[in-house]
Order: C-alpha cells, then structure tokens, then sequence
C-alpha cells in the first residue's frame, strides 16, 4: 500500500508508529522487514512475517536415510535418489496459474540474490527499464535447470488445483518428499490435518525450509504479511496506542504467529520449530524487498517471465525482451 497513490489517504490517517513517546518496543522485530520511508516515519509496522520454501516430510525423509538438502547440489542428488526410490516427483507445487506458482516461489528467492547489492540494477527494474530484463536471465537459467535437473514432474503436479488448500492436502498424501509453498500455505498446515483421511490413518511429522536453489546455500526471503496502523484520528487513540505496547513484544507476537501458523517477525526463529531452519541461514543470505527496495511492480514482471518460461510459453530470450511490457495487476 505504501507509496502508491490510491492508497495515500491511508497512509495519511496513520500514527508515527516510531514516535518514541508511544513507547513500542520495535527492537523485538527484525529490522529488515520494517517499512524504510523518506521521512523516518513508521505508519505500519509487522505483525506477522511471510517468505517462500517448501514442505518437508521429515518421516520419509528418516524412512529413506535421506538428510534435508541445503544446497542446491544436494537438492538434485536427494531428488535423484529419492526417483530411484520410485517417487514420481520429489518436489511437487502448484503449477496452474501464474499467481504464487512453484516456479515464483522457487526463482523469487534466487532472483532477489542476484540484485540485492546492486542498487543501479533494482533502481533499472523499478522503471521498468526495458534493458532490466537481463538482470532477469540467470535466475530464468536457474528454473530451467532446475526443471532439467529432473526435481519436478510437471504433469505430476498438474492435478493440485489451488496454491493453498489443494497445496496442503496433496502433501498430507504422505508420499511427496518436498512440496514448495508459501507461508500463506503453511499457517494452513495444523487445520487441515484432520481433514486429510490419508494423514489421520498415517501422521507423519513435517517442517518448512527455504529452498536450496544455489550451491552457496539457500536465501531466506524475509517479507512482512501482515501489518497494523493506528488511526492518529481515533477518539480511542490511548487505547489503540495501549494495545499496540501490549503486543509489540517478543512474547505475544511470537505467541500470536505460533496460535496461526505464520512466521513471527521477531528476531529469535527458533522457537518455532515449524520455521527453525530459516533462524539458521547466515545474514548474508537473508534478503529484504524493504532494505533493498525491489517494487511488486518489479516483481510482477519477474514472476510473469518466470512462469513464462517455465511452461514454454516464451523463450528466455523472448522474457528478457518483454521485461517492462507484461501486464500489470
């Protein structure tokens, strides 16, 4: 919402959030993911968090003698083994539509790896710069390695009708290794559990994981989900200000991301063993659209050239021309 036009008056009604005299203890929250303004000023700040991984199924995992890959050598080799073990697809996702597809949540991640600590370079993607389209050709390359290193069956993947409940319920199947996700998805994960008769007559204990898509290590792309403002306006104004001490801290944001089953935006991940493994990925690798300023406009573009590209639609080098051209949403 911030920074575009129709949603100004918004942003106008909203409390300095970082006015020192209301006392909210905005150190508990990474700072990564709070709202950088040419003002200092803070109109929202992060309740829960979002990033892009995948699903694991720890008990087939142990089943098989298999660890969970943290690169992406490792990823093509457990995948490798785990077709050899008859597994028609190791990594499954939706494929369907565009919006939130396998292929975005997968390239997203790497993508922003690649252009993070150049600034010209997002400063080029953000205009919609045409020539931008080239900072786009290695990640395409990645997904179409990725996709001819045999991780994914495609035609396996296209009977999941959705990229939330259909998501979850396939993977509660029990014989899918790795289902690529968004967090949106995994906060679904503990009420559909008794919904899945295949996961009530055999349970099976699961994580989320960023997904390895390079030798280096996995990224860990770190975005706010949900946040709250405090209309300056408010005749409760002490009250809202009141609430907002209350739950701006460690233990009730955490509290309140494990009760749904989002990523906490505080700093300590480990106390959620359902996102353990992104607490352990170094800084280095922990990216930001809000540090490093990458648009959705921008991003739009990329998740268009991806799907693109992934299902044959386009050539590489037609998605790298067109950057700039695809529709907006």
């Amino acid at each position: 919402m911030y920074g575009r036009d129709q949603y100004q008056s918004v942003i106008d009604h909203a409390e300095n959030l970082a006015d020192p005299k209301l006392g909210l203890n905005l150190d508990c929250i990474r700072s990564n993911i709070i709202l950088n303004t040419a003002d200092d000023t803070l109109p929202m700040v992060p309740v829960f968090a979002n990033t892009y991984g995948m699903l694991v199924n720890n008990t087939l995992f142990e089943k098989e003698g298999l660890s969970v890959p943290t690169t992406y050598k490792e990823l093509v080799a457990v995948c490798a083994a785990l077709s050899n073990k008859g597994y028609e697809s190791p990594m499954m996702g939706f494929s369907n539509e565009e919006t939130t597809s396998l292929f975005t949540l997968t390239a997203y991640p790497y993508f922003c790896g690649t252009v993070a600590g150049d600034a010209e370079a997002v400063k080029k993607l953000n205009a919609m710069d045409p020539s931008a389209g080239e900072y786009m050709r290695p990640t395409l390359e990645k997904m179409e390695q990725f996709l001819g290193d045999g991780c994914v069956n495609l035609d396996a993947c296209s009977g999941i009708e959705n990229n939330y409940d259909a998501v979850i319920l396939r993977f509660f199947e029990g014989d899918v290794p790795m289902m690529v996700a968004s967090g949106d998805a995994v906060s679904g994960t503990k009420k559909r559990e008794s919904r899945s008769d295949a996961f009530i007559a055999n349970p099976f204990t699961y994580s989320f994981v960023p997904v390895p898509m390079s030798d280096e290590g996995a990224n860990f792309l770190d975005m706010p989900n949900l946040q709250f403002s405090v209309n300056k306006d408010s005749g409760n104004l002490d009250m809202a200000n009141e609430f907002m001490r209350f739950l701006i801290t460690s233990t009730e944001l955490n509290e309140m991301a494990k009760n749904k089953g989002l990523l906490s935006p505080t700093k300590d991940l480990s106390l959620n063993s359902m996102y353990a493994a992104f607490g352990a990925v170094p800084q280095d690798r922990i990216l930001s659209p809000e540090e490093f300023g990458l648009t959705d406009d921008a991003v739009i573009q990329l998740r268009k050239a991806v799907y693109g590209t992934a299902t044959g639609a386009m050539t590489i080098d037609d998605a790298v021309a067109g950057y700039g051209s695809f529709a907006q949403e």
